[in-house]
């Protein structure tokens, strides 16, 4: 029974490898998604089949099934009620309950074992699995409440010091504690540790701005990930070390990706600080050309090659079944559409192309920046739709910007730019956007769900 356990378990690991493939394109992400969750189902089954081999006590199996059975149907209820822009607020809530699992898996290991006969190894492991699971607990739950516009951002200075004395007091308190400085039972002591680290996941979050919301969901995510992985070790299952470590890798990975992708490193982002000009130049008043819904409707119609270019304002609009009508009809006037969609556009990796899938858009309508950027200059008109820093040419031409180096998907090398705006406002960094006083680009103020919904009215009567 043992051979054919660890069979499954490898089983179940290959199908984690294989979801990741399949997942790294969205045309087959649903496919990836899926077998994924099958090798779960798998390790899950096979791990009660240790547990009955093992003599663990049925009533123990009962909760834990009936634990399983209730987390389904939470789960199942609150994926069917969410909608696509609240999405990145139930990652984040799954991404706390992984991590609350992880902290309390190690506080019921501690209130288990016998100090005297564990090992140094798994106490550390314990240790290690504890903290980064109270972490990622509060924190994403921070984060999810930020998203949901629940809490402002605080970056005073008590918030920052006060995280640094905690993040120190969780790396030496193990150390004073295994020298025997401090007097006090193991159970104890991994209490102690719970709570420091859970309030360091509250002010962890707290500076951080929205924007970079994306990168900080993928962080917490990877931290899941770990604590799921010293869990393993703990326990031996290599389904969970497994799991684990692909969690916590692609995690870090996409991490520092999104952060290459808005020029920043992680320690400017975790600090919620942009960079400060390196001039002091006053910004020039820009000459800047509105446009009307008819005149942003004829435009469109006339075009042979139509660019849409999503940001946060689409998904805080809902929008995007609109946008999706606005390309149905063009493509009957034998417009050809591209979506470009920026690394870091929307509020966790992905947004924008999950709120397009919502609206039904095809996969092979969606173009990475660099690859529409490459055909900028083939497009009749650019639709930029609630998206702000990530077209600012500021970025390429500015070095005393404080955007400047970041990638940007350059819209003002199309023929014509029509920016849908809510406001005169700025983006997150707080900087003109050079964009707007350019001679192609106009701008359409208005909601952009209203805007939309009048533009596709207009393409109707044209």
């Amino acid at each position: 029974m043992y051979a054919i356990i660890e069979v499954g378990y490898l089983v179940a690991t290959l199908s984690f490898l294989g979801g990741l493939k399949f997942m790294s394109s969205p045309k087959n992400a649903k496919t990836g998604n899926l077998i994924a969750a099958l090798g779960m189902v798998l390790a899950v089954v096979l791990t009660f089949i240790a547990a009955i081999t093992a003599t663990v006590p049925y009533t123990n199996l009962i909760i834990m099934l009936l634990a399983i059975a209730v987390g389904t149907v939470i789960g199942k209820r609150l994926s069917d009620k969410v909608e696509m822009t609240g999405m990145p607020q139930l990652v984040s809530l799954f991404n706390a309950t992984g991590g609350g699992c992880a902290m309390l898996l190690g506080l019921v290991e501690a209130n288990q074992m016998d100090p005297f006969a564990t090992i140094l190894g798994n106490k550390i492991l314990l240790i290690a699995g504890l903290i980064t699971g109270a972490v990622a607990l509060t924190g994403s739950i921070i984060a999810e409440r930020k998203l949901a516009g629940k809490v402002k951002d605080r970056r005073s200075k008590t918030v920052i010091f006060s995280a640094r004395i905690l993040l120190g007091l969780m790396v030496l308190l193990p150390w004073f504690y295994f020298l025997g400085i401090i007097p006090i039972g193991f159970t104890a002591f991994m209490y102690v540790l719970a709570t420091l680290a859970m309030v360091y996941g509250v002010l962890f979050v707290l500076p951080i701005g929205g924007a970079d919301m994306p990168v900080v969901i993928s962080l917490l995510n990877s931290i899941t990930g770990i604590a799921t992985a010293f869990a393993g070790f703990v326990y031996g299952n290599k389904a969970m070390i497994a799991g684990g470590i692909f969690v916590g890798a692609a995690g870090i990975l996409l991490t520092i990706l999104m952060c290459k992708a808005m020029n920043r490193s992680l320690m400017k982002v975790l600090a919620g600080t942009f960079k400060k000009s390196k001039t002091a130049a006053v910004e020039e008043e820009q000459d800047i050309k509105e446009t009307s819904v008819s005149e942003t409707a004829l435009s469109l119609s006339f075009a042979q090659k139509v660019a849409i270019v999503p940001g946060y304002g689409l998904a805080v609009a809902q929008a995007q079944h609109i946008c999706g009508q606005l390309q149905q009809l063009l493509e009957k006037r034998h417009v050809e559409v591209d979506y470009i969609i920026h690394p870091v556009a929307g509020r966790m990796p992905g947004h924008m192309n999950v709120l397009l899938a919502e609206a039904n858009v095809e996969y092979s309508h969606l173009k990475e920046m660099d690859e529409g950027n490459e055909n900028m200059e083939r497009y009749d008109a650019v639709l930029v739709i609630g998206a702000n820093d990530v077209v600012n040419p500021a970025a390429e031409n500015n070095p005393g910007s404080p955007v400047y180096g970041m990638p940007i998907i350059r819209v003002y090398k199309s023929k014509q730019v029509i920016v849908m705006k809510r406001s005169r406002g700025k983006g997150y960094a707080g900087v003109q956007n050079d964009l707007f006083g350019l001679d192609n680009c106009s701008i359409l103020f208005g909601d952009a769900k209203v805007s939309l919904q009048e533009i596709v009215n207009q393409l109707k009567l044209v």
